[in-house]
């Protein structure tokens, strides 16, 4: 068989429990953390709740278009920056303490996605790296994150991170999703990971039409370098790894 030929076939809807090995979810094996141990300084960023913009769904469809063009000198603000994670990954409310509820749908509720980002220009934050930390508002219009820190080199380092695509190092934030597969392992166990793909797309619309919301561009990067992401951000590229990207800024 070749690869095309397996890559089709696991984009096939599988006969659900047909020779499944039961979860751990089944097994009576507890479930992994929704969030994951503080690290950096926190940061508290101010609520969002006044900025969300009140634009007609159909305006917000037509204007949605892949943004390769950034005002380098456009600094997001704060709660622009809090809507736009937010608006992916926010935890409105929990279930039973094995799901929680989000913005943007997922297999079992599952969630296996965590937020980090690039700053290159935000009123009031250093530029580097961040991580966005939903458990600590839970049900609320406010956002808290971490900074994990400094990049040197900015724009070198994020060109690379995105496979030289040297535009998306002038747009304000770089969005940068990991995945922790076993959250969705957990439940679903082998077939979890074509679901978790699924999900992904969720992920980046929501980002596109918050940021068309906001008056903002964006677009999302299926192509980066995995070792460079990973290596970046800190991950062990099995159990985290780099899934996708969404760059953001004002359209020049």
């Amino acid at each position: 068989m070749t690869k095309i030929e397996q890559n089709r076939r696991f984009m096939h809807c599988p006969s659900f429990y047909e020779g499944m090995k039961l979860s751990d979810q089944a097994s009576g094996v507890k479930p992994p953390a929704f969030g994951k141990e503080i690290v950096g300084e926190l940061i508290v960023l101010p609520s969002f709740e006044p900025i969300a913009a009140d634009v007609p769904y159909t305006k917000l469809l037509d204007a949605r278009r892949s943004v390769r063009s950034y005002d380098a000198e456009y600094a997001m603000t704060q709660a622009e920056l809090a809507f736009m994670l937010w608006s992916v990954n926010g935890i409105q409310r929990f279930r039973d303490d094995v799901a929680t509820f989000r913005p943007v749908p997922s297999g079992g509720a599952r969630h296996p996605f965590e937020t980090y980002f690039v700053v290159k220009s935000v009123e009031g934050l250093k530029p580097g790296l961040y991580h966005y930390l939903p458990t600590e508002n839970i049900g609320e219009k406010r956002v808290t994150i971490e900074f994990l820190g400094d990049m040197a080199q900015h724009e070198e380092t994020v060109t690379e991170m995105v496979a030289g695509q040297v535009w998306v190092a002038k747009a304000s934030v770089l969005l940068l999703y990991s995945c922790i597969p076993y959250k969705a392992e957990w439940r679903y166990h082998e077939m979890s990971h074509r679901v978790q793909l699924i999900d992904l797309g969720h992920v980046g619309q929501n980002a596109m039409l918050s940021a068309v919301a906001l008056g903002l561009g964006s677009c999302c990067l299926a192509a980066y370098n995995q070792v460079a992401c990973d290596k970046q951000i800190g991950l062990d590229g099995l159990e985290e790894y780099t899934v996708y990207g969404v760059a953001v800024g004002k359209e020049s």
